[in-house]
């Protein structure tokens, strides 16, 4: 299958293309691998202390949510139909 070839005009097309198995493997290990970095970067030493608080654990899962955010626009931005583009050409 050619990932390549789909774009999306419709909402319904954006969402059917973020929410491919593909896709969604794609941008979910990118947001655990950024999301982890980040959390060691700037929540590890709270927690491992043990001063964690509902705050702390929102920022963290925040520090996931963001790069699964992130990286499903430029999905989206990379695969959106252009204005002009002929029907032949859209998949």
């Amino acid at each position: 299958m050619d990932h390549q070839a789909h774009t999306w005009r419709t909402w319904r097309q954006a969402s059917a293309i973020v929410l491919a198995p593909w896709q969604l493997r794609r941008t979910v290990t990118l947001a655990l691998i950024i999301g982890s970095v980040f959390v060691a970067m700037n929540q590890l030493n709270v927690i491992l202390a043990g001063n964690a608080d509902t705050i702390t654990w929102l920022k963290a899962a925040m520090t996931y949510l963001t790069p699964l955010l992130v990286s499903n626009f430029g999905v989206l931005s990379a695969t959106r139909a252009k204005p002009n583009q002929p029907a032949a050409d859209r998949r």
